[in-house]
């Protein structure tokens, strides 16, 4: 049986990249925590749209909380900070941190993020975060950047083929503007 690792995904499209590339060596079980998105109903259909591809990609997959004040407060003084800013750095670690928990109470081997794989997104800064939390948690964290090697240009065709709901924003009321 090969390694578990527990996959952040923010939404479907791109988690097909994430789901692709890495069920080649892991056993990937996908995780949907975005306490971020807004309004409910667009969070709602990034999570309908999530559950379609786990059971078409025979992926298993965990729903987190939808800790929508958790995550407010936590972005508390940082609303109109710009798209990329400091407010995405404390989003990120959010979720990351929330991924971690999970991963190091279910006795995971790694955790991991498909948030690599949007170009408007740093890996680097991800992965950095990534890698903070596993020393702090004890558990191990896969680095990815899933936009190389044409990650993105992948996952908006399967996307297509699949017929998933690409979103226009990032989630956050915030970057809707």
């Amino acid at each position: 049986m090969s390694a578990r690792l527990l996959l952040h995904a923010c939404c479907a499209p791109d988690a097909t990249v994430g789901f692709e590339r890495l069920m080649r060596d892991w056993h990937v079980v996908g995780y949907f925590f975005n306490p971020n998105i807004q309004p409910i109903d667009e969070y709602s259909k990034r999570l309908s749209d999530f559950l379609r591809l786990g059971c078409s990609m025979s992926v298993e997959i965990r729903t987190g909380e939808y800790l929508e004040q958790a995550w407010l407060d936590a972005i508390k003084g940082l609303e109109s900070e710009p798209e990329r800013g400091k407010r995405c750095d404390v989003c990120y670690r959010f979720r990351l941190e929330n991924t971690a928990g999970l991963a190091k109470r279910e006795g995971f081997d790694a955790f991991a993020t498909v948030l690599t794989v949007s170009p408007h997104k740093n890996a680097l800064i991800i992965n950095q975060m990534g890698q903070e939390l596993s020393r702090q948690m004890g558990v191990d964290y896969l680095d990815t950047d899933l936009k190389k090697q044409d990650g993105f240009k992948r996952s908006v065709e399967l996307s297509k083929q699949l017929g998933l709901y690409r979103q226009r924003y990032c989630g956050c009321r915030y970057s809707w503007r």
